[in-house]
């Protein structure tokens, strides 16, 4: 039965690919151009949303902080002045910058040195404060003077202003989208629904409604957000003739890395693409074998491009070399059919076209089925990562590697049955003794080759052993970038980059207690409730608690990652040096909280603690140029030591920010990368066992693609190549391209065994044949890939490089240990 069907499959290929090509090439370009017609909506997305997990309760806790306090969602400018920044010119030339941000459309507020409430140095008694906020600041007619006491204060000193006074930050408030918050709220509570007792149909259809509207808004936004950085950075480029400026904050930084993506995309794409019709060129010395891979490798990427644009998948860091890839995968699939072609056509001069393509792909249609198969579980095994953009880049693969098939296997034979047979082309003596080398290698010294394999596997395992996920966002950039630049400034002179919030929650009351103290605050406060405020109800802003503040704030100072730190301890000590007795008596701290300006609480109180001063807010910042920077080591010992050895309960203390949600999605990668490997490497040996009905071929099969990925997961480890959104795809792709060889080779190796029947004689024989396509193949894209180590984005760099490393891996793999497995393991035939 499954003969016959198999039969009636392939009658029914040959009649409608190979007797029909036209028919077949109109069907396969309107397919691509219907599908290229959604090009133009294909999109890149570097926001901080694509460097989080999917549905992590951390994201949902982020996001509602935000909305309490502060959004960290801002633009840093740095402002260096010539000559020094306490002069009146350059405090003139500062004030221009600033108000000439202002009139930037979108912009929603700029602070800058001349804006803040400088109350250190105030000769007054707290009581004579000024309520007019412009005469708290330094923006008036001894603004040298004034200005010189923000070095004093210990707020803005190494946050606003550099220690050495030569550099100071304004801050860009861009506006938070009331839409979007209100979109994402609604998907994400339905997203929990559907976690925790699932969806109706109707909640369901809602749920993918607001999923299209929530991405949509996303898009107007960074449309809109990278206009508006467009607009600041012209108007920075005005004022660098007389000082040195840089642009830094989450939203610059996103901007600048799809500009990169961009850039690599299309200048790297296009010297990848010529490199390898070069290569081409040289190896097959015929035009077709180098147009038909190309146009055939053309198209899946014009369709897959399509095809993302038409679902709203837009492209991120993670999958910003999903064309790469394809190109890889796609040019193995179609270079492993020229040379089986050049093969046939070597020992059948005399067949016409349709015998040639017919026997071409009828004998490479059931291992190339199953490379792509196997190479899809191992792109595939990327879903279980819980990260969304690792999630889609895994499904862009997947869907990109059926396409490539279909094409390989319809376009490029219907295009070549439109062409001549002709004579058969030389083959090239290079390839035949590069791969006539490695056959003696293994067939004279086989025990040496599979000692040496298992040697390379134990260092690569050691080495993988090593690999760990701490590692740099200011690494991903070369030090010749504005990202790099800024970052560097920031965190040498203005106290740290990367956001953390460590909130502490007040203790719930005791019933009893709980009473008493209502009971005691009505009867105590009456008189003064209009007056206090919050300083009456406040757990935490009173004499008794305020030392306790200090004590968590100096513990956070004096840890050796973090840079600014800033809290209501941090006002309170200002506030303490011109008045002791608010620290010290809560009537004074009352009635001095009461009748503070307006500018002073919404600057040094409200981002510091909630409306019902119940919850502490420390704002702290980390250095992420510190080389000693451990992420999780630094979590897991903050939260730790207030919750434990400061004596709070566990369920008190809380943190998060970009650093909290950055470091779950890097421990993500290093759960899931262990995870994945299991099941992609189950998933194949049943496979393989599908495909070779063989216990033995199915096990040794997988040695070679095991050593592969040890190679270079080791090289990785011992290199000190952390693990990242980027480099965890690095195993997946090291196993697809591993497989691929594997399949063909065992494939090959049984045709020539059954034969001749000789192992050894079977094994030349594949190096002379097989062997070749492998090697035309790794030599190719090895060659086309080193180009990427140009670019300025060191994601796109590690790409490049360890992509050629895995084909270099998988190819001495399969044809040195696959080889000497087979051999020594095949059973003697009378």
């Amino acid at each position: 039965m499954a003969t016959r069907l198999r039969r009636l499959l392939s009658a029914t290929y040959d009649t409608v690919v190979l007797r029909h090509p036209v028919v077949t090439l109109l069907a396969t370009v309107l397919l691509v151009a219907s599908l290229g017609a959604f090009a133009p909506r294909f999109q890149l997305d570097a926001s901080s949303q694509t460097l989080v997990m999917e549905g992590d309760e951390a994201v949902r806790f982020y996001r509602a902080v935000r909305a309490r306090y502060e959004s960290d969602d801002f633009l840093v400018v740095t402002y260096t002045p010539d000559g020094g920044l306490f002069t009146a010119p350059a405090l003139d030339r500062l004030e221009a910058l600033r108000d000439a941000l202002a009139d930037v459309d979108y912009v929603e507020d700029v602070t800058s040195l001349l804006d803040v409430p400088l109350l250190h140095g105030l000769d007054v008694s707290l009581t004579e404060l000024p309520t007019d906020p412009a005469a708290l600041t330094c923006d008036g007619p001894d603004r040298v003077q004034d200005c010189q006491r923000a070095l004093d204060s210990t707020l803005y000193r190494n946050l606003l202003v550099s220690p050495d006074g030569s550099t100071t930050a304004i801050r860009v408030e861009l506006p938070q989208d009331a839409e979007y918050r209100a979109l994402q709220q609604a998907r994400d509570a339905l997203r929990i629904k559907d976690e925790e007792s699932g969806l109706g149909p109707e909640e369901r259809a809602e749920l993918e409604l607001l999923d299209r509207q929530t991405s949509a808004r996303g898009d107007i936004l960074r449309e809109r957000e990278t206009r508006v950085i467009a607009e600041i950075r012209e108007v920075l480029d005005r004022f660098r003739d007389q000082a040195v400026i840089h642009l830094g904050g989450v939203p610059m930084i996103a901007v600048d890395s799809i500009a990169f993506i961009r850039s690599d995309l299309t200048t790297f794409g296009v010297a990848v693409g010529a490199f390898i019709i070069l290569i081409l060129a040289a190896a097959f010395r015929r035009w077709q074998w180098v147009v038909l891979p190309v146009a055939t490798c053309a198209a899946t990427v014009i369709g897959m491009i399509g095809l993302l644009g038409l679902l709203g998948w837009p492209v991120t860091v993670v999958s910003s070399n999903f064309v790469s890839l394809l190109l890889i995968l796609n040019l193995a699939l179609v270079v492993h059919l020229i040379v089986r072609y050049r093969e046939l056509h070597q020992l059948h001069p005399d067949h016409d076209q349709f015998a040639l393509v017919q026997a071409t792909v009828h004998s490479k249609f059931v291992p190339c089925l199953y490379t792509v198969l196997t190479t899809m579980v191992a792109f595939g095994s990327l879903l279980v990562s819980g990260i969304r953009p690792v999630i889609d880049f895994g499904w862009m693969m997947v869907m990109g590697l059926g396409l490539a098939f279909v094409l390989s296997f319809t376009l490029f034979p219907a295009a070549v049955m439109l062409l001549r047979a002709g004579r058969p082309a030389p083959l090239l003596n290079l390839t035949g003794s590069v791969t006539g080398a490695l056959a003696k290698t293994v067939t004279q010294w086989p025990a040496a080759t599979i000692a040496v394999g298992a040697v390379l596997g134990v260092i690569g395992l050691s080495g993988a052993l090593q690999l760990s996920v701490e590692n740099r966002f200011i690494d991903y950039f070369k030090k010749s970038t504005e990202i790099y630049q800024g970052m560097r400034l920031i965190d040498e002179k203005l106290g740290g980059t990367t956001p953390l919030d460590v909130l502490v929650d007040a203790p719930p009351p005791e019933p009893e207690e709980a009473a008493e103290d209502e009971e005691f605050a009505l009867d105590f406060m009456d008189e003064f409730e209009s007056d206090a405020g919050i300083a009456s109800t406040s757990y935490w802003l009173n004499s008794k608690r305020l030392p306790e503040v200090r004590r968590i704030h100096d513990y956070l100072e004096s840890l050796a990652a973090t840079g600014k730190v800033i809290s209501v301890a941090t006002p309170m000590e200002m506030f303490a040096s011109l008045e002791p007795r608010v620290a010290t008596e809560d009537f004074y701290l009352s009635v001095f909280y009461s009748r503070l300006p307006d500018l002073v609480k919404q600057t040094l109180f409200d981002p510091y603690l909630s409306d019902d001063g119940n919850q502490l807010r420390f704002s702290v910042r980390i250095y992420e140029s510190s080389q000693e920077l451990e992420r999780d080591a630094l979590l897991e010992e903050i939260r730790r030591h207030i919750a434990v050895d400061m004596g709070y309960g566990v369920e008190q203390v809380r943190l998060t920010g970009m650093m909290v949600l950055y470091n779950n999605m890097l421990q993500s990668l290093f759960r899931s990368q262990i995870l994945t490997l299991g099941v992609v490497f189950g998933a194949i040996m049943l496979m393989f066992l599908v495909l070779f009905r063989s216990w033995r071929y199915a096990a040794i099969g997988l040695l070679p693609n095991l050593l592969s990925a040890a190679l270079v997961l080791g090289l990785m480890g011992w290199a000190r190549i952390s693990l990242d959104l980027m480099t965890v795809t690095i195993a997946a792709i090291t196993i697809g391209i591993g497989v691929d060889n594997t399949i063909h080779y065992i494939h090959r190796y049984r045709e020539e065994l059954a034969g001749k029947g000789d192992a050894w004689d079977a094994v030349t024989r594949c190096h002379g044949s097989i062997g070749r396509a492998l090697y035309y193949t790794t030599v190719t894209i090895v060659l086309g890939f080193s180009v990427l180590a140009l670019s300025a984005f060191k994601p796109t760099i590690y790409f490049g490089l360890l992509t050629g490393l895995a084909m270099t891996a998988a190819l001495l793999a399969n044809m040195t240990l696959l080889p000497a497995l087979l051999a020594r393991t095949e059973p003697r035939r009378s």
